[in-house]
């Protein structure tokens, strides 16, 4: 039996898309979903009995954690201090790209107002041959699948 066509759509590796510069070798992010709130609608029905609906409600902000291993690259870091001292230009758009194992995009998910709530860096041990990461919690106010 053939496999669907969506079944080829597993990420590979991932990048960070920030004022149209892309930080790629992402290789794990987590947390990242919309979520709206629910509002309950409570009613008498006609015949004197109680329902209740649901109905959907205004976007939740959310946060993801993106990792990557330690490289010269110091943008996560740039971006972190520039929200602590307060620069106005913290919060920025982008997206999170999926990328096929031949680098192609497969998906996007647009971000909106994100900004860098912690960096993270791995372990640090001497002898240690494992890959050294880091870590960035982004806080956003919206994200958008497509």
């Amino acid at each position: 039996m053939p496999l669907p066509d969506s079944a080829g759509g597993v990420g590979h590796s991932f990048g960070l898309e920030v004022d149209g510069v892309v930080i790629t070798s992402i290789t794990e992010v987590n947390g990242l979903k919309i979520e709206q709130d629910v509002i309950e609608l409570k009613e008498n029905t006609a015949d004197g009995g109680y329902s209740i609906r649901k109905l959907p409600g205004r976007w939740k902000a959310g946060e993801c954690t993106l990792t990557r291993g330690l490289t010269e690259d110091d943008s996560f870091e740039k971006w972190i201090k520039n929200s602590q001292i307060g620069d106005q230009g913290f919060r920025r758009n982008g997206a999170i790209i999926v990328f096929d194992f031949e680098g192609k995009q497969i998906k996007r998910y647009t971000i909106t107002n994100a900004w860098p709530r912690s960096l993270e860096i791995g372990t640090l041990k001497a002898g240690d041959v494992s890959v050294l990461t880091e870590k960035l919690v982004l806080t956003y106010e919206r994200v958008e699948f497509g």
